[in-house]
């Protein structure tokens, strides 16, 4: 009988330690939890906010993402304001609205390991700035982007620093659901908006000028479809409010202007130029009304165009969605250079999960074999394949517990630190069962001692990853690191202590 050593017993309690940290509470969890909720929606103003858990929508029971669809689906598309009552874990929360809510939810998550992009799909982009930045300046342009993608409505958003071994700095973006179309369009331009009444600025983008940006109801409307050569164009418009110091300089511009008379009414002579990263998108009259005019309300229009009205009406959707958050955020504050846009299908992402899974018990099982037929000894098979285990799970509770997302290269990594420990394994089971002339004890110090040259070597070649590829293989340096390192300080000695009982047997 193996008695349990005190590195055993270490073993163990790290064990436990790390199945609290991967916590399977989504096991037990009834309902839905918010990913997102947009700012300036219904839903925003109500007091919805992520990681909140909906479990009944006007009294019908959430209990999966299937219930929230389905229930979602009944309710919307409506024509007039309706009551929603809203149920979560501590409150509810009363709507009333006539448009679709502006809420990501998702399946309560089953564990706390995060999955990265690799896993559940997305679009990931390299982002290099004109300039070399700061950590500062980094964090700046980071918070802007992080508050740009909140905005557009995106859920589960990654944005991070990153350089690379030349002293490069980038960001990395990564986007859960998002298309690699629409992620560049998000994040590689600078979205500097600007509107002019001549050559003169009257705002830009931002909170300094901008006070409020109409997104729902009448402040934010698809207004008309009309046919156009090879399909529609449809025209949307949203309202702005602007400061008090924008709405002095309206009037103080539109003081001086002439008015003109046309067919279609008596309208200033100079028009309101809008520019988008310094291309004219639209051009507005301005009402001889607002001459000389402090005014804090003005009506921002555009369109969108398509073979059909459903394509143009999305298109116009998508522009007007796309000024609106320009408007809110304002301009980044660097110019951007994307160098890097992957995307994965989620679909792909679940075959890769499944495909890891399979392999992993490949792996124990091939291992398995090739450990008993060249040792014939059914417990010290069982004890590698157990340390293995281990290891592998204890990985996979520091990443839980760090919030570390699992991609592919932090998988590759995990399986390099197994690989390791085996290695490790046979080297004390080698060293163990020899014939030389000493002690077992002063054996197994032998294996030991070659284990921790061997592990000191991987953490030097590991180092340079952290910052080769600009960060995108610091998941594999970071989980490698981790895997031999928990070897050698928990694993190894107890399995040492292990074979040690078994050899005296």
């Amino acid at each position: 009988m193996i008695k349990l050593s005190l590195r055993v017993w270490i073993l163990i309690i790290v064990l436990f330690l790390a199945l609290l940290a991967i916590a399977p509470w989504g096991f037990f969890e009834k309902g839905v939890v918010i990913k997102s909720v947009e700012k300036n929606s219904t839903a925003f103003e109500q007091g919805l906010s992520p990681n909140m858990i909906i479990t009944s929508i006007n009294t019908e029971k959430v209990e999966s993402i299937s219930d929230y669809n389905r229930i979602m689906s009944k309710i919307f598309p409506l024509a007039n304001k309706t009551k929603i009552i809203i149920g979560t874990k501590t409150n509810e929360f009363l709507l009333y609205t006539d448009e679709e809510l502006k809420i990501t939810a998702d399946s309560i998550p089953s564990t706390n390991i995060r999955k990265g992009l690799d896993l559940k799909g997305g679009a990931r982009a390299l982002i290099k700035p004109e300039k070399t930045l700061s950590q500062g300046e980094m964090a700046d342009l980071i918070s802007v982007t992080t508050n740009r993608l909140n905005v557009y409505g995106l859920s589960d958003v990654t944005i991070k620093s990153a350089t690379d071994l030349k002293g490069n700095n980038y960001m990395l973006v990564e986007i859960a659901g998002a298309t690699p179309a629409e992620l560049s369009d998000l994040v590689a331009k600078q979205g500097k908006f600007e509107a002019k009444i001549g050559n003169e600025t009257l705002f830009v983008g931002g909170v300094k000028d901008i006070t409020y940006v109409g997104r729902s109801g009448q402040d934010a409307l698809i207004e008309t479809c009309l046919p156009a050569e090879g399909g529609e164009i449809c025209r949307f418009r949203f309202a702005v409010y602007l400061s008090e110091e924008a709405a002095k300089k309206h009037a103080n511009i539109t003081s001086t202007l002439k008015v003109n008379i046309t067919e279609s009414g008596r309208y200033l002579d100079k028009k309101l130029d809008m520019y988008l990263d310094d291309n004219l998108v639209d051009s507005l009259f301005i009402s001889e009304d607002l001459k000389g005019k402090v005014t804090t309300q003005i009506q921002i229009e555009g369109s969108g165009a398509g073979s059909t009205r459903e394509i143009a009406i999305k298109s116009a959707q998508e522009s007007m969605k796309k000024l609106q958050t320009i408007l809110i955020t304002g301009s980044l504050p660097y110019k951007l250079e994307v160098v890097k846009l992957d995307t994965i299908s989620p679909v792909l992402g679940k075959e890769f999960t499944k495909n890891i899974i399979f392999l992993a018990l490949a792996a124990f099982l091939a291992v398995s074999i090739v450990l008993f037929i060249r040792y014939r000894k059914i417990k010290i098979t069982l004890s590698v394949i157990l340390t293995m285990f281990s290891e592998a799970f204890i990985t996979l509770g520091i990443a839980a517990l760090i919030k570390w997302n699992l991609d592919a290269p932090s998988i590759a990594g995990i399986i390099v630190g197994m690989g390791t420990g085996v290695n490790d394994q046979i080297v004390i089971i080698d060293e163990a069962v020899s014939n030389l002339q000493i002690s077992i004890k002063e054996r197994i110090k032998r294996a030991l001692f070659i284990i921790f040259g061997a592990f000191f070597t991987i953490v030097a070649a590991m180092l340079p990853l952290f910052w080769a590829g600009a960060g995108l293989l610091r998941g594999f340096a970071l989980t490698t690191i981790l895997s031999v390192l928990v070897g050698i300080l928990i694993t190894r000695p107890a399995f040492a202590n292990m074979l040690g009982s078994m050899q005296k047997e």
